[in-house]
């Protein structure tokens, strides 16, 4: 008697994680939303300009930025987004007053 209530107890819990996982994942328009407003938002990517795409939680980065340190950080905020499975990092660094 007391193995099936085990058994019952563990197969909500269970069944309780499961549910609650599936609710925090986030789509891709999220996700899209997410980085884009991150990337413009920091002071030194300065990334308005930036092109986001999204596929299954990848996030591909493309157009230009000024420095490898705008580059890098890019990605590292990218990276730090909850739902982000992979950042494809296709930014070109092209130096001041070459955009």
């Amino acid at each position: 008697m007391k193995i099936k209530f085990v058994v019952s107890i563990l197969l909500i819990f269970v069944l309780g994680v499961g549910a609650w996982a599936a609710q925090k994942q986030v789509s891709d328009d999220q996700l899209y939303d997410l980085v884009g407003r991150k990337l413009a938002n920091d002071q030194e990517v300065k990334g308005g300009a930036l092109d986001v795409d999204v596929k299954g939680g990848v996030v591909t980065l493309r157009g230009k930025v000024e420095t490898d340190k705008q580059k890098s950080k890019a990605e590292k905020l990218t990276r730090k987004i909850s739902g982000v499975k992979q950042v494809n990092n296709e930014l070109l660094v092209v130096g001041k007053g070459n955009r």
